[in-house]
């Protein structure tokens, strides 16, 4: 696993964003782990977000591309993160775009946020999380309206590998749906492999149990 990988596992940690015990998701199923992105808050949580992000989007998908679009409203830090750290370590200034969830009729008309679209842009979708694919149903029409622009992939912080509603992952999902990549900077598999058994500033995050527990969600609701 990339260096880059182990550290943004302990990172998610630090910043409380990943957290293990018992919760009830929004599909109602119960969950030894959670992942809530409002947990970044500081101008130095984000400033290593948007590096994690920036080194997994180059590689997985390279940078050709023109812009980074983060869907309202979780994305449009991240797009803007992800943009500075894309230009900051390897020299290439992409555009970050973000939509508003209503559309302003005066000043800065319409609904984007930052740069506009154009025909042929190659564009990056930026997300938290994805579990069931409902956001990117409602992102894909939105970029489509603006321009013919071309949508390269998209990319999640962390993939959960759980079955969306066809019965598949829902970056496989996606895939099939849409026609493009979905990604993540690491998976809740390598999470495992990094914290299991292995003390993390004198804490055990994932004892047997706990590898247990994960590995009864999965068996149940694993892709």
């Amino acid at each position: 696993m990339e260096d880059y990988k182990k550290q943004f596992i302990e990172f998610m940690v630090d910043s409380q964003v990943l957290k293990f015990g018992e919760f009830t998701l929004k599909s109602g199923r119960k969950s030894p782990f959670f992942m809530n992105a409002g947990g970044y808050v500081t101008g130095m949580q984000l400033a290593r977000l948007g590096e994690y992000y920036a080194k997994a989007i180059h590689d997985n998908y390279g940078l050709d591309f023109d812009v980074l679009f983060g869907p309202a409203y979780k994305g449009i830090p991240l797009s803007v993160a992800a943009t500075m750290e894309i230009s900051r370590l390897y020299g290439k200034e992409v555009r970050y775009c973000s939509n508003r969830k209503e559309e302003k009729d005066h000043g800065d008309k319409g609904i984007l946020l930052g740069s506009g679209l154009k025909d042929g842009d190659r564009v990056i979708i930026i997300e938290d999380v994805t579990t069931s694919g409902k956001s990117i149903e409602e992102t894909v029409p939105i970029l489509k309206a603006q321009a013919d622009v071309e949508i390269a992939g998209l990319i999640v912080s962390l993939n959960r590998m759980e079955k969306g509603p066809a019965g598949k992952s829902a970056l496989m999902e996606i895939k099939e749906n849409y026609g493009f990549d979905a990604k993540a900077i690491v998976t809740m598999a390598e999470v495992v492999e990094h914290l299991y058994n292995k003390p993390y500033h004198g804490t055990i995050y994932i004892d047997d149990a706990r590898k247990e527990e994960i590995d009864a969600y999965y068996r149940q609701y694993g892709a």
